[in-house]
């Protein structure tokens, strides 16, 4: 039996009060047993434990993952005795929910839970996904379980705004289930939805109401057992397998196993979906138990305590996970069980009727990548892949979502295909609810994480799996405002040569904001850099629901044949005006269904186009593979610019190269550096000559420091700017000045010789001119 409670308003009865007084005070130590190891002597209760079920009632259209969990639930209560035991949970029982629970508004996991009666629970950040009013209001209303936060205050005050703890009859004893989640809550979910609250140190507040359950005083709750349910729990990392290593790396859970006051006998954690069953040291010495039961139902959290009625302590405990597994012939003939599997059932049908429900309309296929009638070829991009990240962007910068700069969508969450054609009673072009939950069929939250331009790169790079992995290559969707090249042929980790994000190339430097799914930003799929960002946030949108929303704001939504990476070999960084510059670029066309194939490229230095070449069709093995090849050759113009507006505009010795291919209108493009051609011979400043231009300072040809061989165009010698002899052409008569090399081979007397003094200094102050113009050119003033 469960009594409800806010605070200290429950009292309770006087004949109670005096059993009580005596379980009062700290909790000693107590030694762990195996299962079932807890001395006959002591009092045994058992406490089940869930954490994060996430409305686990049906992964698969069948229910049979909620059918086996409410087995293994009935079954292991019959085990160990139906009135000593009592089933708990840590939260996030509701929220994140796949979409036989999420479209019924997770009513359907509130009844299931009901059904197998679930006691107390504290509140997970997802019970607050539709806010604090449908918490109170609607979640609370369908529940008969208690939903406890002992840190959640109203704001601005110290006032709880939720029910503290609940009292649990468990086997004659009292137990005291006290409820706290993560103090992290706020950047989880909608402000909106919270902005009335204000989310406490989990720890000093299970202290709190834990020292009121045992100080004697009946007014304010007693309890002979305490056990703690926190909505947080132990972290990721291959380094953090331990509970020594937790504790040593800090943060909310080491404060938990350390903090946490001696009056509380068991902790039971949550919220990060992981599996243990840890003793962790008691305040007093010895130890206690601190279990979280993974995810989804996966395994169910088993406690048992051993409490000794003449001391009012708990002495023993085990603590164990136990595996969820396939209902049996003995579940079908027990009553809870067969409600809980009628629940199921409903719901599933229910489902089934709600994914007839048409959320919006293609106007053609939108797939993934396509490999000889076979899809989901997870080298390549994809018209779907590509789409579900614009969407995860378009969601996260919707009003009150925090906003995004980046969308990514992992290649194998793409279950299902939109296709135009209708797979049922729809008509053509149409998409239902259940088409776009089969797409996304693992009800993943969108999360943000903050990388910065660097980290891009290497999760961009991290598309190359490491050496032993199934797949070796994994295409990331990637929002429309996002391209790259690369070199496939590059060492690991030098693979991406540039990126570019809203047409201007990515800043190293800068912070981008990314999107995606829970599983991706977390570091699935080896994109682990993406689990060392910062400033992590999970939204508590589903990902499908992102999904319907997308198509119910669009009148017709069209696949996008553009690719988005293209693979450059010999691209080249540096650019000099007048040279000739080759590469080869491929990697052109997608393998969608409906994708076209690609048969020029028309190439840009900034604005200037450069030529037009022809795409080879064909597939280029590789990782990844590819299609569509084009040998690359132009001459850089002499005065090439950035892009009209871009900022490369800004600074002259910037610009891009643009690849465009035609007909799918696929764009890369990679910044550049250009060069001003230097003139190919040198001369000096004719003003510096020592040499009058209109009086010769000597008549014998002999003494000049350079000649020229009339009729060849050729001189000998080195030009000088004091050279004290020179013939006008055309005539015998000597003339000084600087020697001017040129092109003209054309016979003739004095033929490459400026032979006048004017034309002397026509001639170098135009070569002057002329390489200062090509100097500065596009230089930043």
């Amino acid at each position: 039996m469960s009594l409800k409670k806010r605070g200290a308003s429950l009292l309770v009865g006087a004949g109670a009060i005096t059993a009580l007084v005596a379980t009062s005070g700290t909790a000693h130590a107590a030694d762990p047993v195996e299962p079932g190891g807890i001395d006959p002597s002591l009092t045994t209760i058992n406490l089940l434990n869930i954490n994060d079920f996430h409305g686990r009632i049906d992964t698969d259209g069948t229910g049979a993952s909620g059918k086996a969990f409410a087995c293994t639930v009935v079954e292991t209560r019959a085990q160990l005795g139906e009135d000593s035991t009592a089933l708990l949970s840590a939260g996030d029982n509701i929220g994140a929910s796949p979409f036989t629970s999420a479209s019924q508004e997770d009513l359907p996991t509130i009844q299931f839970l009901n059904t197998l009666g679930l006691e107390a629970s504290a509140v997970g950040n997802h019970e607050f996904d539709r806010g604090f009013s449908d918490l109170t209001g609607r979640v609370s209303q369908a529940a008969d379980f208690d939903l406890l936060g002992a840190n959640v205050y109203e704001r601005g005050t110290t006032t709880p705004a939720l029910d503290e703890y609940s009292i649990v009859e468990v086997g004659g004893l009292k137990v005291g289930v006290v409820g706290a989640v993560t103090q992290q809550t706020p950047s989880l979910v909608s402000p909106q939805g919270v902005s009335g609250l204000d989310f406490g140190d989990p720890v000093e507040a299970v202290n709190r109401v834990a020292a009121q359950l045992k100080d004697g005083d009946a007014t304010n709750g007693e309890a002979d057992i305490v056990v703690a349910e926190y909505h947080e729990g132990a972290t990721e990392g291959d380094d953090l397998t331990t509970l020594d290593a937790q504790v040593a790396a800090g943060g909310a859970f080491a404060d938990i196993v350390n903090d946490t006051a001696g009056e509380v006998d068991a902790i039971f954690t949550g919220h990060t979906h992981k599996g243990y069953a840890w003793d962790a040291p008691a305040p007093d010495g010895g130890t206690r138990p601190i279990i979280q039961s993974n995810s989804y139902g996966d395994t169910l959290g088993q406690l048992q305590l051993g409490f000794d009625e003449e001391t009012g302590e708990v002495t023993q405990y085990s603590a164990t996970n136990v595996e969820v597994a396939d209902p049996t012939d003995t579940c079908a003939s027990n009553p809870t069980y067969a409600s809980a599997s009628a629940i199921v059932d409903e719901a599933v049908a229910s489902a089934g009727e709600l994914g007839k429900k048409v959320i919006g309309t293609v106007s053609d296929d939108i797939t993934t990548a396509h490999n000889d009638g076979a899809r989901d070829n997870r080298q390549r991009e994809s018209t779907l892949g590509n789409l579900t990240a614009d969407i995860w962007l378009d969601a996260l910068n919707q009003p009150g979502r925090g906003g995004a700069d980046i969308g990514i969508m992992n290649p194998g969450g793409l279950r299902d295909e939109l296709l135009y054609e209708p797979t049922g009673d729809e008509e053509p072009g149409e998409v239902t609810y259940a088409e776009a939950a089969s797409i996304n069929p693992f009800a993943n939250t969108l999360m943000t994480v903050d990388l910065t331009g660097a980290q891009v790169v290497t999760l961009l790079e991290q598309q190359w799996q490491p050496e032993g992995s199934s797949r070796p290559f994994l295409k990331l969707g990637l929002s429309d405002n996002v391209t790259y090249t690369y070199d496939p042929d590059a060492a690991a980790g030098s693979r991406i040569s540039s990126v570019s994000i809203d047409g201007e190339p990515l800043d190293e430097g800068a912070t981008y904001t990314i999107a995606s799914g829970s599983f991706l930003i977390g570091g699935g799929d080896n994109f682990t850099v993406l689990a060392e960002g910062s400033n992590a946030k999970d939204t508590g949108l589903i990902d499908t629901d992102a999904f319907v929303n997308y198509f119910g704001a669009r009148d017709e939504v069209s696949p996008d044949h553009r690719k988005q990476a293209v693979a450059i070999t010999d691209q080249p960084s540096e650019l000099t005006a007048g040279d000739e510059v080759s590469f080869t670029a491929s990697g052109f066309d997608l393998t969608s269904l409906g994708s076209p194939t690609n048969s020029e490229v028309e190439v840009f230095v900034g604005d200037d186009s450069v030529g037009t070449f022809p795409i080879t069709a064909g597939l280029i093995q590789g990782v990844p593979t590819r299609n569509g090849t084009a040998d690359i050759s132009f001459t850089v113009p002499e005065q090439a610019t950035a892009p009209a507006g871009s900022a490369a505009a800004d600074d002259g010795t910037a610009s891009q190269v643009r690849l465009v291919a035609s007909p799918s209108d696929t764009e890369v493009s990679f910044p550049v550096t250009i060069t001003a051609d230097e003139p190919t011979s040198t001369t000096t400043d004719p003003t510096t000559s020592t040499s009058d231009p209109t009086t010769s300072t000597s008549s014998d040809p002999s003494t000049s420091t350079s000649t020229s061989t009339s009729g060849t165009g050729t001189s000998t010698g080195t030009p000088t700017a004091t050279s004290t002899s020179g013939t006008a052409p055309g005539t015998d008569d000597d003339v000084t000045g600087p020697v001017v090399e040129t092109d003209d081979t054309t016979p003739g007397p004095g033929a490459g010789v400026v032979g006048s003094g004017l034309g002397l200094l026509l001639a170098a102050g135009a070569a002057l001119a002329i390489a200062g113009a090509r100097r500065t050119a596009g230089r930043r003033h």
